[in-house]
């Protein structure tokens, strides 16, 4: 059997977008170490040579000797993606593609490549293989969901490891339970979690450094399976990061059990103070009036808390930017993501406002949390825009960082501060500076909602 050469490609803003191999123009602290591109190429059939290229790490080689090129991106990456994948089949290569947006518009997709892998490809990827061989590629590969029980090991040795924040990723669940009605990520594993053998990740997790990132979506999901879990890792004394909801801060066995096994930092979905918007995104158990308390009870337990907020949903008035930035300071927030609503294609707010006409931008590159590609109800497109890079600004003035890692000291493990909350606080002054975030944050005056002139950022 002849060998198949694979490059998997991930595209990335050209912003962003290394000029030279190990020339890379971002903060560390947000490339990960590509779970998803080792999740494919761990699901490759023998005879399979895969190459990884991440466009954040390294140029593209379009002379590449490769067979078969696959492409796999989110919304934002997608006119890249188009690009990438025009350029390869003008030279005669064979383009797959995957990921989010060819999953929920594969139609689109198919227009710009040669086959189309819809949702996971644990269990697609070895059928297009074999039709690649063949000679009789489908346009459009779908499978049932994963069994997690299913997953092979990771291959080593595919990535620059010191181009990433930490090597030490993994997942124990795919998925999320809960119907946020602007989550893509829970709406493409059909808001439903499913989990790995516990003893699969205990296995995994030996093999790996002390500091471990868990890529799951939201670990507590399972809530029974998330405290076997954690009761296994006891033993193994890692110190561990993740996603979860807010919630874990009132269940008190979990807590002391996430606790025990080295829980240091957890991203939490905030996304707004209003009770109202948090209902109308039917975002789960999320209680907007308990947040203080709940981030205290992270803290007193020693859990770093980077929030998520989501800016611009129909009860969001001008207002809402101080209010939060208010809120932050008083909850002691230890590192924010801002972002503008955005609704992405395969989504329930998607549908909702297209139906509306309400969205005015479908140029995907847009679709990156930095633009506004709706009419919000209450605020001007300008307002929302700039409102979004003020909070931004001031959260990572730095007075303001200055002040929450000294604060950090008395609650968080030195581990937690150096391989965390720092990076991540210093990270996001390098990104907001370069992509003019910090200039444009400059340009809002947050009494009235508008922008003013200044004569310096």
């Amino acid at each position: 059997m002849d060998t198949i050469r694979l490059d998997l490609i991930s595209p990335t803003a050209s912003v962003w977008r290394a000029q030279r191999k190990g020339k890379t123009r971002g903060p560390r602290v947000f490339r990960f170490s590509m779970l998803p591109s080792l999740a494919v190429a761990a699901s490759m059939p023998e005879g399979i040579d895969t190459r990884i290229i991440d466009e954040n790490v390294e140029p593209i080689d379009f002379d590449t000797d490769a067979d078969l090129i696959g492409i796999s991106f989110m919304t934002f990456n997608a006119p890249r993606a188009y690009e990438i994948a025009a350029r390869f089949r003008d030279r005669g290569k064979t383009v797959i593609f995957g990921g989010f947006h060819p999953t929920f518009l594969p139609y689109e997709a198919i227009a710009h490549c040669d086959a189309v892998c819809v949702g996971e490809a644990e269990y697609n990827v070895p059928r297009m293989i074999a039709d690649f061989r063949a000679g009789r590629l489908q346009p459009i590969y779908r499978s049932d969901p994963v069994d997690l029980a299913d997953l092979p090991p990771s291959p080593a040795g595919l990535l620059q490891g010191k181009s990433y924040l930490t090597p030490n990723v993994l997942q124990a669940t795919r998925g999320c339970p809960y119907k946020c009605k602007f989550c893509s990520i829970a709406a493409f594993h059909g808001y439903r979690i499913r989990t790995r053998p516990v003893e699969a990740v205990i296995g995994e997790l030996r093999g790996l450094g002390r500091q471990v990132v868990f890529m799951d979506d939201n670990i507590i999901g399972d809530r029974d399976y998330a405290l076997s879990l954690f009761e296994a890792m006891i033993p193994l004394g890692k110190r561990w990061f993740s996603q979860c909801g807010i919630h874990m801060a009132d269940d008190e066995e979990l807590l002391r059990m996430a606790v025990m096994s080295g829980c240091g930092g957890l991203f939490v979905g905030l996304e707004s103070l209003s009770q109202e918007n948090l209902s109308r995104w039917t975002k789960g158990p999320n209680r907007a009036a308990e947040y203080v308390r709940q981030v205290q009870t992270l803290h007193e337990n020693g859990i770093a808390v980077y929030a998520g907020f989501v800016f611009g949903s129909d009860d969001d008035t001008p207002a809402v930017f101080e209010q939060t930035l208010e809120f932050l300071d008083e909850a002691r927030v230890d590192a924010l993501q801002a972002t503008r609503l955005t609704p992405f294609p395969g989504t329930p707010l998607f549908d909702e406002m297209d139906e509306a006409g309400r969205i005015f931008d479908k140029d995907w590159s847009h679709y990156d949390f930095g633009h506004v590609v709706f009419e919000p109800l209450h605020m001007s497109r300008e307002t929302l825009d700039l409102g979004v890079a003020w909070i931004s600004r001031r959260f990572y003035s730095r007075r303001r960082v200055a002040r929450r890692l000294a604060r950090q000291v008395g609650y968080l493990a030195p581990s937690s501060i150096i391989r965390g909350t720092i990076p991540l606080n210093l990270g996001y002054r390098v990104r907001f500076a370069r992509n003019g975030t910090l200039n444009k944050g400059a340009r809002f005056n947050p009494s009235t909602g508008a922008s003013r002139r200044i004569h310096a950022a």
